[in-house]
Parts: C-alpha cells; sequence; structure tokens
C-alpha cells in the first residue's frame, strides 16, 4: 500500500507534469506561487551563497543570526503582534507552544476537525482534552459551562480549515471565554490570505485580543519554509526558555528564511495579489454554484467536492484529465474520510483556466 500520493513536478507557477502530461494545477497550498517568484527566488540563492545550507546548531547555543531576528521583527509588525518566534516548521508551531505552557491548563477545548498539530499539541499541554463541535460558539459554550469556576482552559482551533476554507469564529469563541483562558489558532492556510492585506483569520474576524496565540507556517501563502509563533510576550518568552521544539531544534536554513522575508515584503508591495485571489475565488464558487453545485459561503479560496460513490469520483477525474486538469483527490485528516477532491485557486490562475475548471466540474 502506497501511503504518499504519486510523485508530480512542477513545471511552472500553474503548471505540472504528472504522468508524463503537463497539467493545470489547482492544488497544494501556495496561493500566491510566491515558491517561484523570482525575487523570493533571488533571496534564497543571495541566502544560499552567502550563508551556505545551514547553521547546524540550536538559536540557543551558537546557531542564532541577525537574519533570524531580522524575520521575526518584520512578523511580528506585519501580524501586529506583540512577538515573533521562529521553530523550525510550521506543524513544530503548536507543539512548542504546548510545551512551554506545559501544565498551566486544567483543559484543552478542541475543535473536532483541526488539524492533527493541535491535537498533538492538546496532549502535551497535559490538560484534559475536551473536543468540541466543528466551528459551533455554542457547543464551546456548553462544554466550558460543564468545567466548573477553578478552571483554566485553553481553545484549540484552526483559523482557516484547509479542508473546505471556512474560518473559526474567533469573535464568538473569545466572547464565551473567561478572562484567565487562552485561544490557540493554527492559522497556516489564513496567514497571508484572509483578513485586511493577509494579516489572517485574527484579522478577518476583528479580533485583537491579548488571549489569541497565532501560528503560522511559512510555507503556504508566503512559499518558503519554517513556521513562527505570533503572541503576547508572556507566551513568546516561554517558548524562548521551556519549549525544546525551539531550545533543542536546528532552525529553519538561513537561505530559507531569507527567503520568507522576501516573500513578506512581495506580499507587502502587492496588495493586488490579495485581491485577484479573492475575486478568483469568488467567480469560480459564482459560476459553480450558477450550475447548479452547492457550495457553502467560506472565505477561503478552497472548493471541495464530495462524491457520494467511488465510479463518480472516477468519472469526475476523467473528465479532468480530458480538460488537461490535475485530478487533486486527497485523503487528509479533517477531511471527508473516504477522501475527495479539493480545489485550490491562486492568484496566479487566468480567468480562462478558472472557465476551464468550472467547466470541468459542471460537465459541460
Amino acid at each position: 500500500m502506497r501511503h504518499t500520493a504519486e510523485p508530480l513536478q512542477q513545471v511552472d507557477r500553474v503548471f505540472v507534469r504528472w504522468h508524463g502530461r503537463r497539467l493545470l494545477y489547482f492544488a497544494g497550498c501556495d496561493y500566491h506561487r510566491l515558491a517561484s517568484h523570482p525575487r523570493v527566488l533571488a533571496a534564497a540563492r543571495r541566502g544560499l551563497k552567502q550563508f551556505g545550507l545551514n547553521v547546524a546548531a540550536s538559536r540557543k547555543t551558537t546557531g542564532n543570526h541577525s537574519l533570524y531576528e531580522e524575520l521575526e521583527r518584520a512578523l511580528a509588525r506585519f501580524f501586529q503582534a506583540e512577538r515573533a518566534v521562529l521553530v523550525s516548521n510550521g506543524y513544530l508551531t503548536n507543539l512548542a507552544v504546548a510545551q512551554a505552557l506545559c501544565g498551566e491548563f486544567t483543559h484543552a477545548l478542541v475543535d473536532v476537525r483541526s488539524h492533527a498539530s493541535l491535537a498533538d499539541a492538546a496532549f502535551a499541554l497535559e490538560a484534559t482534552v475536551v473536543p468540541f463541535a466543528h466551528r459551533q460558539p455554542a457547543d464551546l459554550k456548553k462544554q466550558l459551562g460543564k468545567l466548573g469556576n477553578r478552571t483554566r482552559p485553553i481553545v484549540c482551533t484552526d483559523g482557516m480549515f484547509s479542508h473546505d476554507g471556512s474560518a473559526a469564529p474567533l469573535a464568538e469563541y473569545l466572547a464565551a471565554l473567561p478572562a484567565n483562558a487562552l485561544l490557540l489558532v493554527d492559522d497556516s492556510h489564513g496567514a497571508g490570505v484572509l483578513g485586511p492585506a493577509g494579516r489572517g483569520t485574527p484579522s478577518h474576524c476583528h479580533v485583537r485580543d491579548a488571549r489569541v496565540i497565532q501560528t503560522i507556517t511559512l510555507s503556504k501563502a508566503l512559499g518558503a519554509f519554517g513556521g513562527a509563533i505570533l503572541g503576547p510576550r508572556a507566551v513568546t518568552e516561554a517558548v524562548l526558555a521551556r519549549s525544546r521544539c525551539f531550545t533543542g531544534a536546528t532552525p529553519l536554513p538561513l537561505p530559507l528564511a531569507a527567503a520568507a522575508l522576501a516573500a513578506l515584503r512581495v506580499l507587502q508591495a502587492s496588495p493586488a495579489m490579495l485581491v485577484r485571489l479573492h475575486a478568483n475565488a469568488a467567480w469560480l464558487k459564482a459560476q459553480l454554484r450558477a450550475g447548479g453545485m452547492n457550495l457553502a459561503d467560506t472565505p477561503g479560496p478552497i472548493v471541495p467536492v464530495i462524491h457520494a460513490s467511488t465510479s463518480a469520483a472516477g468519472r469526475l477525474k476523467q473528465r479532468l484529465l480530458r480538460a488537461g486538469i490535475h485530478p487533486p483527490f486527497i485523503r487528509y485528516p479533517g477531511g471527508p474520510e473516504g477522501g475527495y477532491f479539493r480545489f485550490v485557486v491562486s492568484s496566479r490562475h487566468t480567468r480562462s483556466q478558472l472557465a476551464a475548471l468550472a467547466s470541468a466540474l459542471r460537465g459541460d
């Protein structure tokens, strides 16, 4: 049994080569295709020439570098956080927070469709784990009401959910939380996509609160690699002091830190990218709804297509291939158990490419 997807090769920003064919690509999470942006690639090349591949040490020993600190300051400014701390990758951000705050909470309330890294983080917190219904503030409030007064909860949720592009109702969650609680938001998909300037789901939800910890990856909308924890200084100081994901790990390679910083600058200097991303997603969804497809009203540039049978899924796969489109059928935690097609729109797709996808999905 194969445990990884079949290999494919990136050709350019919107095409891949798969089974010997050049196919239009509506998958992955490189929402602005910054992984192949000329300025981002040039920054990575300069970093490779200047710094080499790897610092080969923890930042607690001899592996710190001024570039890491420059990137942290830039991320904190952009996301309007008190401080940012880099970790080696996005998955580790939530574990790093949990290691830093282990023993400080009595209960961890986790959205049932959250990313696996949040489930691991909840376990690492050594708190009683309480699941709550997906994106349901009423159920969160109900579960909080069962805890009693002498408790300190932390709520763990994705910001933008990767299976369908929906956003967690963060303002409603905060309204239900006691003053001593924290809200841990894995915003790997929301950062660079949602909110003014792409500042993420908290910004999209008009939330600025010292109880919010926003964790992000640099490998999706920013097209680079690594992760960052954004939040109040008390939390980031705890990460620096107590998290083994920070103190005992080699940081992301410096060429990729240089690429991430360049990507952030491209995003800041190009607000039209974000406008185009959401215009593309809105146009595609409107075309599909006009053709009779029932799509949820979600803010993210993701279109999930679920079929009741393997034969129906197989027919769609063949229609996509006939149209020259890669069939992005996936099985992933948080999505339907039997798998589904997840189409991801980017800011680089053209209207004619979106029209080709819409036609294939409608079966024109």
